[in-house]
């Protein structure tokens, strides 16, 4: 099983067992008989494809354009006999229907045939609304003349743009610019600049060269975010229709060479210190020539490093001045503008007279407006209503609610009172409880002491009975 149809049984829900052998049949005729089925397929092989596109697992062939390396593309991808080869099924051999998906993803641009996507001066999202008598037989036409082969079994070859892949990797691109800085330098890139810069937008992999030409033309024509040549990449500010300059290509010329320098730089940092450590080994085997040849060729590329580093500080001045430059222009036009902007609003208002005049015309209209107001007061006093009468009734009803509510504040009052009562005597009776409770424990302490009092009276008087002689004492 090759590694496309693999990833689609794998990844693509649409591609389970049960839905292969329709999948893999001529559907053609179900247009007719079943659309809703011959749709489901086309869909189904469309996004798969897409989908594989995306995923670098439809192998490069041939026909891919500008793109000698192995890495797949991503955004284009090859239909041809080898396509139907790697889509081969063991159980249902290769899918006769792969003509009919190209041909309504053509029709539909969802695909489109990369020569006609490059050549093209108007955008893909152009629509030309015009009825053509004879559209299969025009559009077969078309793609022959795109470089489609038509054989007997239909379409056998050719390339086309996957619109969705581009759409997304073209997003991730300006997302990416986005969140870095927009200044008329950091705008500028070299082409390889600009390919290591946003080449990886995908997780981290790399893009192939005839991507990075789709990609550009899309952000360039259709979207419009920059402008490109052979050389130079530059992201537009906004508002800015103005391709690559002399000055673009400078900038870009110049940021490749500094980084060029600070490459070389690094190597030649690393052949310093190897070429010492290989000294001082020699020098440890006693080894004098090996050391001295070391030193010598230390030595030179001591000397080259610091012609590096001189040349280096030189074009990072250089690049410095032209960025200070850049942002003088920048500031110049931003003020020339708030200039014009700010003559043209100064003209709206007509100078200090007119203002004045403006607010003469205001304080009139403002006096009209207060005199209207006195005299529609004037017509209602006009109207007989008896001011000392609505004066008594307002005080007879402030009279009644303040009697109001000093009859609600006094029976608040006495209630609380009564509370406030009910709880000292609450509180005496309990004080009282305590006292007799204490009076009484203080009786029966008293009347304990005083009983045994008496039984210690009553044991030392029989004591004192008692005689300490013998009992026969007097008779001896």
């Amino acid at each position: 099983m090759s590694e496309l149809l693999s990833y689609l049984q794998n990844n693509e829900p649409q591609f389970r067992k049960n839905r292969l052998a329709s999948l893999y049949s001529d559907f053609s005729a179900l247009s007719t008989t079943n659309p809703d089925g011959y749709t489901a397929n086309l869909l189904a092989w469309r996004a798969a494809l897409s989908h594989a596109c995306l995923a670098g697992v439809i192998p490069s062939t041939s026909t891919s354009p500008s793109n000698t390396s192995h890495i797949p593309s991503r955004l284009s991808f090859a239909i041809d006999a080898n396509l139907s080869k790697d889509l081969e099924s063991k159980e249902w051999g290769r899918p006769l229907g792969l003509d009919a998906v190209v041909q309504d993803a053509l029709g539909k641009r969802e695909w489109i045939a990369y020569r006609a996507f490059m050549d093209a001066k108007e955008g893909i999202y152009v629509r030309h609304w015009v009825r053509i008598p004879g559209a299969g037989e025009v559009l077969t036409w078309g793609l022959r003349q795109l470089g489609f082969r038509f054989g007997e079994g239909g379409m056998t070859s050719g390339r086309v743009v996957v619109v969705e892949n581009l759409e997304l990797v073209g997003k991730e691109v300006v997302k990416r610019y986005e969140e870095g800085s927009k200044g008329r330098i950091e705008r500028v890139y070299s082409r390889a600049a600009w390919k290591e810069a946003f080449g990886s937008v995908l997780g981290g992999k790399e893009m192939a060269d005839s991507d990075v030409e789709v990609l550009l033309r899309f952000l360039a024509r259709d979207k419009g975010v920059l402008a490109y040549d052979s050389s130079t990449v530059k992201f537009l500010a906004q508002n800015e229709t103005q391709g690559i300059t002399q000055e673009d290509e400078t900038i870009a010329a110049l940021k490749t060479l500094i980084q060029d320098m600070e490459t070389q730089i690094k190597v030649l940092e690393g052949r310093v210190e190897k070429l010492g450590e290989t000294a001082k080994e020699a020098v440890a085997r006693k080894n004098r020539l090996s050391a001295l040849s070391a030193l010598r060729s230390k030595k030179l590329a001591e000397s080259t490093l610091g012609k590096r580093q001189a040349t280096l500080a030189q074009l990072e001045e250089v690049f410095i001045k032209i960025e200070q430059a850049a942002d003088q222009v920048e500031l110049v036009r931003v003020m020339d503008a708030s200039a014009k902007v700010l003559g043209s609003l100064n003209k709206q208002v007509g100078g200090v007279e007119r203002v004045e005049g403006v607010v003469d015309r205001l304080r009139e209209e403002m006096e009209k407006t207060d005199e209207v107001g006195m005299v529609v007061g004037e017509m209602g006093r006009e109207n007989g209503v008896d001011e000392g009468e609505v004066d008594d009734e307002l005080e007879l009803m402030e009279r009644e609610e303040r009697e109001r509510r000093e009859a609600i504040e006094r029976t608040e009052k006495e209630a609380k009172e009564k509370r406030e009562a009910e709880e000292t005597k609450r509180k005496l009776d309990a004080l009282e409880a305590v006292e007799r409770e204490a009076r009484e424990k203080e009786n029966v302490r008293k009347q304990a002491k005083a009983a045994t009092e008496k039984e210690i009276e009553e044991s030392t008087m029989g004591m004192k009975r008692i005689s300490l002689d013998p009992p026969n004492a007097e008779m001896a």
